[in-house]
């Protein structure tokens, strides 16, 4: 993700282009993260589906060698996009599956995926200081390849296809404080849109090296580890509610920074930093919001429901609103829509989240 932007600025493309070919690879998130979750909920075959979407996500994405025009990549996107949304929220019901009771555990397992991106982006951006980044689409489809080949590895999960649960999906939806959340996790990752999209071309802008913005990234990574590995105790002894609003707070001060402050190297490094709350924890704490309502055959709607919701619509928004703003108003205008974007989830937040 971090080099997706750099990679079509390389084709050409202007910043509403790159924004519009970023948002629509989670746009799909909306409807088919949902749509794949109704599915595993009523077949029960999480691990099968996960399997056959890994496949068919490579064999779609391999047209991207082929086309650079912008219709071409948008079509191939869009396709390509139905497929890749649908193992994560999945993968994370099945994680919660197995931890049963030992829920707050989750982040422990989650780490492993960080320390992944981590070592992609640091090796990266060294590779990207002495080869052309058109290197990174057989990248990408090569690490694609490993996902599928590693879920061939991986056992159905022995469950009932129907598992009962005492109330109905709609009346968990209903609930006041649930839907207080979905609307804080759209607005949070609306915010993040800028970043996951422009992020790097911003720091390029303002003279930093390929190798720097690989180093950049990992540092926000690596401090969002370091919180996976002790999240679990703090969601045991406090609030969901109190360590949601403690992110937003934090997340309002790092985008401000960002915007403002981004040739200052320290400030820089301690915004990064802060990727520990704004999506470290926040994700912890959402995750715990939704396992702990959407119980039984309301499990992979309820995962694929946040996913579709926060990494879908909101992300989607967020990526569209930055290449318009970046295109009309500049770069720094971006983050400062990030930072308005917390704030708003710190106002709902403040007013209707409970931890009931």
């Amino acid at each position: 993700m971090p080099y997706w932007s750099p990679y079509l600025k390389s084709l050409g493309m202007s910043a509403e282009e790159i924004g519009i070919l970023s948002a629509i690879i989670v746009f799909n998130k909306i409807f088919s993260s949902f749509i794949w979750g109704w599915i595993v909920d009523h077949t029960g075959k999480r691990i099968q589906m996960i399997r056959m979407t890994s496949l068919l996500s490579v064999v779609s994405f391999v047209f991207v060698l082929l086309y650079q025009d912008f219709w071409s990549l948008f079509i191939i996107l869009f396709i390509f996009s139905i497929f890749w949304s649908a193992a994560l929220p999945q993968i994370e019901a099945i994680t919660l599956s197995h931890l049963g009771e030992r829920s707050d555990s989750y982040t422990k397992v989650r780490l492993w995926g960080s320390v992944g991106f981590i070592i992609s982006v640091v090796l990266l951006g060294k590779l990207f200081e002495y080869k052309p980044i058109i290197c990174l689409v057989p990248i990408v489809i090569f690490s694609m390849i490993l996902v599928w080949l590693n879920s061939l590895s991986i056992p159905e999960i022995k469950t009932k296809a129907h598992e009962p649960a005492k109330n109905s999906f709609k009346s968990v939806l209903l609930k006041p404080h649930i839907i207080s959340l979905l609307v804080i996790c759209f607005l949070v990752q609306a915010g993040h849109g800028p970043y996951y999209t422009f992020f790097s071309i911003y720091l390029e802008e303002h003279n930093y090296s390929s190798s720097f913005i690989g180093t950049a990234w990992a540092i926000a990574v690596v401090a969002e580890v370091l919180v996976y590995m002790f999240i679990h105790k703090a969601i045991s002894h406090f609030q969901l509610r109190s360590l949601m609003i403690l992110t937003l707070i934090l997340g309002t001060i790092r985008w401000f920074f960002t915007a403002y402050f981004v040739d200052n190297l320290l400030i820089l490094i301690c915004t990064q930093c802060l990727h520990a709350a704004t999506f470290g924890v926040y994700h912890a704490v959402a995750i715990q919001y939704i396992h702990r309502e959407f119980k039984g055959e309301h499990q992979g709607r309820g995962q694929a429901l946040y996913s579709s919701v926060s990494f879908g619509a909101g992300l989607a928004l967020g990526t569209l609103v930055s290449g318009y703003l970046w295109e009309n108003l500049g770069s720094m205008q971006i983050f400062l829509f990030s930072a308005l974007m917390s704030t708003g989830a710190l106002v709902v937040a403040f007013i209707w989240l409970r931890d009931e």
